[in-house]
């Protein structure tokens, strides 16, 4: 509580001081900030399968990288390099006018490399990605 010294006036003061206020809603507010997006992480869940997707048919317009389980990568049918991978894309995209790429992953490809994979795609300006699945049989 503060007391005015410069004016006639006698008393204390009735206003509020509202830094201390200020203070907390900033802790709170950098709080709810920073556990925001963990609280999404913490959830356990069970994503779905589908029995149909959309379907594609896949022809030699489109650019279309295979990746084996024995971490090899072709381009259509031609076999490419890690080193080679961009470059090659890129080419494709232009000679077939598209920025769309068809990635066919392997089953047997663990998720860390396939993810691995198109963390480098798009680090390598690739933004457009499709993943090409089989119909599962019932």
């Amino acid at each position: 509580m503060g007391f005015n010294l410069g004016n006639n006036k006698k008393g204390a003061i009735a206003d509020i001081n509202v830094t201390p206020f200020v203070d907390v809603i900033l802790v709170l507010l950098v709080i709810f900030m920073i556990t925001a997006p963990l609280m999404l992480n913490g959830i356990q869940m069970e994503l779905p399968k589908t029995q149909e997707v959309n379907r594609l048919n896949l022809t030699a317009q489109q650019v279309i990288l295979s990746y084996t389980r024995t971490e090899e990568y072709f381009i259509g049918n031609e076999k490419v390099l890690e080193a080679e991978l961009l470059s090659e894309i890129g080419q494709r995209f232009k000679d077939n006018k598209t920025e769309t790429l068809f990635l066919r992953a392997d089953h047997g490809l663990t998720y860390g490399k396939v993810a691995r994979l198109m963390s480098f795609l798009k680090r390598g300006g690739i933004t457009q990605i499709a993943m090409v699945t089989e119909l599962e049989q019932k």
